[in-house]
């Protein structure tokens, strides 16, 4: 379905970016391809690697909505994945997370009905359900504008959905280049927030392809979750460095003991997949079809039970040190 589209990913440079146009230059012939980014030195050395005569670099910010509806003429599909996405410097600096994350989202929305996208995906993060720190009550109030702009679309074509994962092993500021940076460095223990804690595990590739099959999925309005595996922290700790100990040194502030991906309370709006979840949107849309169970790809759900939550502590899938030495090691390559 991507081929001869054209498609733009804004925060194209970042982790997550790179592996999408990667994927997207070999399973697909795309007419253009755009990574809208801030950054120009990213860009510089993403270039040295893509440079694809599809491809585009547009220097701008999601905080821009007059440089996004520029670069978004003529525009198929849109890959929301730009964010300010560490907690801790979230919650030190509020309102540059707000700008980026929320009013980011906002014109993002815009600029896709200004220029009559087809189909726009939002990622989101596991710390948007129940949140308890700004970075992921941004991400929140991002996934409620993304699903109600379904609503604001009156005659437009444009379909908005979500993508909501967790941990992404091995990108950006995660632990797994943490704790590796720290084995490099002859530490003499790894230092693990609490014992008990657990997070769900996703690799990037994973992730990219779990979107890409959204696209065809999606009737708009829904927030896609993957069936994905979880991981206790103090596993990862001895799958990664299996003579060293661990030093327990406390959770930081916004920090949760597990990650949620359904809460409890929105079980009455969970449809189980055979390979995910998808939760229903709380408003009634006027004009888009409000029955969720079956995809456009043919596929059928089923309402969970009353009380289901998807919790990364009572995930039914735990990875085994043995898996994560061999995810952590596929991620690598």
């Amino acid at each position: 379905m991507f081929d001869d589209k054209s498609i733009l990913i804004t925060g194209g440079t970042g982790s997550f970016g790179k592996n999408y146009v990667r994927t997207l230059l070999e399973s697909f012939k795309p007419r253009r391809l755009i990574v809208y980014s801030r950054d120009e030195l990213k860009q510089y050395e993403m270039q040295q690697s893509y440079n694809a005569p599809c491809m585009r670099y547009f220097i701008g910010d999601v905080r821009d909505r007059e440089r996004l509806v520029q670069a978004m003429r003529r525009v198929d599909y849109v890959i929301h994945a730009a964010a300010l996405k560490q907690v801790p410097a979230a919650e030190y600096n509020p309102m540059e997370c707000i700008k980026t994350n929320v009013h980011g989202a906002e014109n993002v929305i815009h600029a896709a009905l200004a220029n009559d996208v087809e189909k726009v995906i939002a990622l989101s993060t596991d710390k948007a359900a129940n949140p308890i720190n700004l970075y992921g009550a941004t991400k929140l109030a991002s996934d409620k504008l993304f699903v109600a702009a379904n609503n604001m679309a009156g005659g437009h074509r444009t379909q908005f959905a979500v993508v909501r994962y967790g941990n992404v092993v091995g990108s950006r500021g995660s632990v797994v280049p943490y704790f590796r940076k720290l084995i490099a460095e002859g530490a003499s223990a790894l230092p693990i927030t609490d014992e008990r804690m657990t997070r769900f595990w996703i690799t990037l590739q994973q992730g990219v392809d779990f979107v890409l099959k959204n696209f065809g999925r999606m009737h708009g309005g829904e927030i896609f979750v993957p069936k994905i595996p979880s991981v206790r922290i103090a596993d990862l700790a001895a799958a990664m460095a299996p003579a060293l100990p661990t030093r327990v040194i406390g959770i930081r502030p916004g920090e949760k003991l597990h990650e949620i991906m359904c809460p409890r309370d929105d079980s009455h709006l969970t449809l189980e997949f055979v390979d995910h979840f998808v939760l229903r949107p709380t408003i009634t849309f006027t004009s888009r079809n409000n029955d969720f169970t079956t995809n456009f790809a043919g596929e059928q759900g089923t309402p969970v039970p009353q009380g289901f939550e998807y919790n990364s502590g009572t995930n039914p899938h735990f990875l085994s040190t043995a898996e994560i030495v061999e995810i952590n090691r596929l991620a690598e390559a």
